[in-house]
């Protein structure tokens, strides 16, 4: 049955795949995003942010069901800001008469040593549903595609250095996941009853420690990436060097990094009952990343092939 969704974070690394899929399967996406005049991906692009409560009441009016993607990570209160955040949209939800509301948190055990940036999603999870809207949470860890923050470390790691010097930390479990996966599972969890409040662990099919994958994606990438392990590397001075030799600045990288003591692996599977199918392994899914990588380039590149109209200038890369 088609619905009427809103996905907020439209113009970011899941929603604007996950708004491509659901205008595919049929359904009317209203793509929530603080400056729809740039927007140019799937679905209609309305005005909206989760601090703005007349603007979440403007985007969800007639909407069935909602996506929540939303965080703050590079803001050092992101804490409080992720949790205000949350109850503005499930405030608003309720007032709207949502269905459903469908949250991507994170993986990892509550047994109170998760890190602040798990320890806010779990937050998130229990805010969202307060004021009465159903919510129905995926957790995952490691999502493996083009544009993802924790991919584009382990990318631009085996892509910069010659040798790893790491923190014991890389030997911490975890579950990675391929994009495509992940949007497969949110996509799937709209409609079912039997998904309807529920919480789903989701998951690759390979466990791997931090210096497996990276060890892997080197050889995929056909580089050659020993690694040093060096016990003193603390998190403060491992954000510092991310943010020299990698895209995420400090602030984020200190937020990953401190969640990369937790082990985050999948203990229960019941989201197979719910989606089923195979899942794609690590490598496959680091093979997918790399291509659409490379796709994304040469559209970047690419000379304007059409004749200029008279009086208008070819523009040309540089």
């Amino acid at each position: 049955m088609a619905r009427t969704v809103l996905v907020t974070g439209a113009s970011g690394f899941i929603g604007s795949h996950l708004a491509q899929r659901l205008e595919r399967k049929g359904h009317t996406v209203r793509a929530m995003t603080r400056k729809p005049d740039r927007y140019s991906g799937a679905g209609e692009a309305v005005f909206g942010d989760v601090t703005d409560t007349d603007s979440l009441a403007a985007a969800m009016a007639g909407c069935d069901a909602a996506y929540y993607l939303v965080h703050s990570l590079e803001s050092e209160d992101f804490e409080q800001k992720d949790a205000e955040a949350a109850l503005n949209f499930g405030e608003a939800a309720a007032r709207a008469g949502l269905e459903r509301i469908v949250y991507l948190g994170g993986l990892g055990e509550d047994d109170g040593q998760l890190s602040a940036h798990l320890r806010s999603r779990r937050q998130v999870e229990q805010l969202l549903p307060l004021a009465g809207v159903p919510v129905t949470v995926l957790r995952a860890a490691v999502v493996v595609g083009h544009g993802g923050i924790s991919w584009e470390i382990t990318r631009q790691l085996v892509d910069h250095l010659p040798a790893m010097v790491t923190p014991h930390w890389v030997n911490t479990r975890t579950q990675p996941i391929a994009l495509p996966d992940v949007i497969r599972y949110l996509e799937g969890v709209l409609e079912p009853e039997a998904a309807r409040g529920r919480v789903f662990e989701i998951g690759g099919p390979e466990v791997l420690r931090y210096k497996d994958m990276l060890a892997r994606a080197a050889q995929i990438m056909d580089k050659r990436l020993p690694n040093v392990t060096v016990p003193l590397l603390t998190p403060g001075l491992s954000s510092r060097w991310l943010a020299l030799v990698t895209d995420v600045d400090t602030a984020t990288g200190r937020t990953l990094v401190d969640s990369m003591i937790n082990e985050v692996v999948v203990r229960d599977r019941s989201i197979e009952q719910i989606v089923p199918g195979p899942s794609i392994g690590y490598d496959e899914a680091v093979r997918l990343a790399l291509a659409e990588r490379e796709r994304a380039e040469q559209e970047q590149h690419e000379p304007d092939q059409r004749e200029p109209e008279q009086g208008e200038a070819r523009e040309t890369s540089s």
